[in-house]
């Protein structure tokens, strides 16, 4: 019997246009999401896995070369909690390095992309381990369903394109236990561009974990869960039909809830920056004088997602940065794009 396993995958981070805000149960969404899958912002994460006669869950972890107890103590958590569904945790000790393309803690997603990673290579291992190998779309959907448990928007990083979480009657076979691809949007959105305006690059004072637990007592949480379902409805029509005004009116819209949600909760806290306001009126500016569909939306944290059609992709570079930028010292961007999922580097005994 082998001894030795090494597995390694690179995993994107993701952009919700409908956003999730408050859960229940076991990591479960109190609405449902629906959102790009990105191409650059990627997590590349590799497992060493050797056998031991520990008998119990034992990790090394380095982010970016580096120890980070914080992240090593979040993974080891969550290791411990799978033990009974991969039972070969306890006989074997692991040696995890990850890195990221794009700043973690920020509000880019890096959970959805570090943790999709994880798991996705947890199941590689497990079919190499245990010799079972899934089918292709049960492996995707048992990775969907373990990066759930991992980080709730995980689950959607494991999907390319496109991909919706959550129960909603606006989507045939959704799930709260896992997210799908999502492959009937009109082909003006299969190659969208996200021009990502980094505000601040420092980690986030509020962790989306206890933003999520603050929804439990929200006074608007109601109103708030059934607007997501309402809105998620019109914006798959919107996806469907390739309607770019309305697209544009119901990603801005949720961008500016999530942040209203946490500006009114309680105990409330604000992430966005004057920047990111003034970055916000300079986007609604452009759009109307220059008639060009850019827009904007934005995950918990300060940085502007900038929307747009890859037609456009050549102007709207130029005005970021040769126009719109100018005058924000240290703002810095990152130009992705719509992509095609996670990517199996390696699997090897």
């Amino acid at each position: 019997m082998n001894s030795k396993f090494r597995v390694q995958w690179t995993s994107p981070s993701n952009i919700a246009l409908v956003k999730y805000w408050g859960k229940f149960g076991d990591q479960l969404p109190r609405n449902s999401s629906i959102s790009f899958t990105l191409k650059h912002s990627i997590t590349n994460l590799s497992i060493s896995a050797e056998k031991t006669d520990s008998k119990c869950v034992s990790i090394n972890f380095l982010f970016e070369g580096s120890s980070n107890s914080k992240f090593k103590n979040k993974i080891e958590k969550f290791l411990i909690s799978q033990i009974s569904h991969f039972p070969w945790l306890a006989d074997y000790h692991l040696d995890i390095g990850s890195t990221n393309t794009f700043p973690h803690s920020s509000g880019i997603a890096s959970s959805a992309s570090s943790m999709s990673a994880l798991c996705l290579s947890l199941c590689s291992l497990d079919e190499l381990i245990t010799g079972v190998q899934l089918e292709k779309a049960e492996f995707f959907k048992k990775a969907s369903t373990l990066s759930r448990l991992a980080s709730g928007s995980a689950s959607r990083s494991v999907y390319a394109a496109m991909a919706s979480w959550g129960k909603s009657l606006a989507i045939a076979n959704s799930s709260n236990q896992f997210a799908s691809q999502f492959s009937e949007a009109h082909e003006i959105f299969n190659d969208y561009r996200d021009s990502i305006l980094i505000v601040d690059d420092a980690e986030k004072s509020v962790s989306s974990r206890a933003g999520h637990s603050l929804m439990e007592n929200h006074f608007f949480k109601d109103q708030r869960f059934q607007r997501a379902e309402e809105n998620l409805v019109k914006l798959v029509a919107a996806l469907k039909g390739g309607d770019l005004l309305s697209f544009i009116e119901i990603v801005e819209e949720e961008a500016l809830t999530l942040h209203a949600l946490m500006m009114t909760s309680n105990p409330s806290y604000i992430l966005l920056k004057p920047n990111s306001l003034w970055l916000i009126d300079k986007i609604r500016q452009y759009r109307t004088e220059k008639n060009i569909p850019v827009c904007f939306t934005i995950d918990a944290g300060p940085n502007i997602h900038l929307l747009y059609p890859k037609k456009f992709e050549i102007i709207v570079r130029a005005w970021i940065e040769n126009e719109l930028l100018t005058g924000l010292v240290g703002t810095k961007w990152i130009h992705d794009e719509v992509g095609m999922g996670p990517v199996k580097i390696e699997a090897s005994k």
